[in-house]
């Protein structure tokens, strides 16, 4: 073979060597970017998942928190089918952060003894709204009788609308939830109780024959 001939098939070796080893590099470097897209994809689906369990989770608190009341109230019927929050301690409005009955009341502790209905069903609204809202974040209770307790689209309200001395007693509560709207970041991105246009996450109807 003539050293020029030589010379030329030796550097179309090492020129496609060069090649073989630069396309091998961004085969891997392709390979590594989907791989990353990959797992971007699933903490998304993770962080999605925790959230949710999340929502639910609270969701069933606040119904069995809602529930427990309910039971309290039918079990004492002489309080809770008075109609004003000065003679029915279950009935009133909590804001966020003053979960706290007009007057709170211990009686039901052990070493202590209730006076009358009035005061169990003070003492009773004293313990539940505590546990409340070691509970539920950013907490808002309503407990009142109610006409309307969804609007015309059929949302729940906040806003207590009796009109007839029959209305059914309705406990209301809502919570801190994560927003809808991916778009959100900080603060924004819940959903506060305290809202002006907040509603309800759960309204509850207390029922029990004709009276409560």
């Amino acid at each position: 073979m003539k050293p020029a001939s030589l010379y030329s098939s030796r550097l179309r070796k090492i020129r496609s060597s060069a090649y073989d080893r630069g396309f091998t590099l961004i085969e891997v470097l392709v390979a590594i970017i989907v791989f990353s897209f990959g797992l971007l994809g699933m903490v998304g689906m993770q962080a999605f998942a925790i959230q949710a369990n999340r929502e639910a989770r609270l969701q069933s608190q606040a119904t069995s928190l809602a529930r427990e009341l309910a039971e309290m109230m039918r079990g004492n019927k002489q309080v809770a089918v008075l109609t004003t929050t000065a003679t029915n301690p279950y009935l009133g409005t909590f804001a966020v952060g003053s979960l706290t009955p007009s007057t709170a009341s211990y009686c039901l502790s052990v070493g202590s003894s209730c006076s009358s209905t009035t005061d169990v069903a003070s003492a009773q609204m004293t313990d539940w709204l505590t546990r409340v809202d070691a509970t539920l974040p950013g907490a808002r209770i309503s407990v009142c009788l109610d006409g309307a307790p969804y609007d015309s689209n059929g949302l729940p309200q906040w806003s207590c609308t009796p009109s007839t001395a029959n209305e059914i007693i309705f406990i209301k509560i809502g919570w801190t939830q994560s927003s809808t709207d991916r778009s959100k970041t900080g603060t924004a991105s819940f959903n506060q109780a305290s809202d002006t246009n907040s509603r309800p996450n759960l309204v509850l109807p207390v029922t029990s024959g004709s009276s409560v």
